[in-house]
């Protein structure tokens, strides 16, 4: 009898957590899920529109909410180098290397992200710049180091000073408890690819509701004729470049010629 009433106990509460974990639900919609580059390309701020639905409907909702969102560009492989002065040079004396590291890291949300949970659900979740993994190559291994690693500390701030990365907590709004906006702002040297976008809902601390979309970022025009011809047909690509150049070696030696 003991067991079984703490079976049905059990019961209860696994139900009772899965009704409070179901009981909101996000409907989101980007402005412009294609982003183009061109030559005159200078940034551009999407704008992620959203609501707040109770689920099932019989289930009301639990405002005030926090919202973040989480946008990664495509993984790329980089390298952090450390410089020191000897004898009067700069010299490269140590480096890192990044592995499959977000080209583009953005961390949206309605106030700092460290007011919106505790450390440990930040952390398990990968919010916040000093919580998202960032694995380095270190000697045979690869993995992530501690938030005040100084490679690390290069790294985001390298990125951070392309517009790259960032962490606002002004850019989510609330127009009305349970209706938000986001502003996704995409620099001029932003990488094209597929970007992923991760959208967390919390209420009193804990993780309420989630949910992803995604955009693409792609280059237009000459410049895409360019990256495809020298992707798809790379000799013909090296042997056209070489004789414009040599075209144009001939051609400013005869308009500058000294006779």
């Amino acid at each position: 009898m003991t067991r079984r009433l703490a079976i049905t106990l059990a019961l209860v509460f696994v139900a009772a957590v899965t009704d409070r974990a179901v009981a909101e639900r996000l409907v989101v919609s980007l402005s412009n899920h294609r982003v183009t580059v061109t030559s005159n390309f200078v940034g551009e701020e999407l704008v992620l529109f959203g609501t707040i639905e109770p689920d099932p409907a019989t289930v009301p909702l639990h405002p005030p909410y926090d919202l973040v969102v989480t946008v990664t560009g495509p993984p790329q492989i980089l390298r952090t180098r450390r410089k020191q002065r000897m004898l009067g040079i700069w010299v490269n004396i140590d480096s890192r290397e990044f592995v499959n590291v977000p080209s583009y890291l953005a961390v949206l949300a309605n106030r700092p992200v460290t007011q919106i949970a505790n450390p440990e659900t930040l952390r398990s979740l990968q919010i916040g710049l000093n919580n998202f993994l960032l694995p380095q190559k270190i000697g045979p291994d690869v993995a992530d180091t501690v938030s005040d690693d100084p490679f690390r500390q290069a790294f985001v701030r390298l990125k951070s000073q392309q517009g790259l990365y960032r962490e606002s907590h002004a850019a989510v709004t609330f127009l009305t408890p349970t209706v938000f906006r986001a502003a996704i702002p995409m620099p001029a040297a932003v990488p094209t690819g597929s970007y992923a976008i991760e959208v967390e809902l919390f209420s009193d601390g804990k993780l309420a509701a989630r949910t992803n979309t995604a955009l693409e970022v792609i280059k237009s025009g000459f410049e895409q004729y360019v990256a495809d011809a020298a992707r798809d047909h790379g000799l013909l690509y090296g042997m056209a470049t070489t004789l414009m150049a040599l075209l144009i070696g001939w051609f400013a030696s005869v308009v500058f010629r000294r006779d």
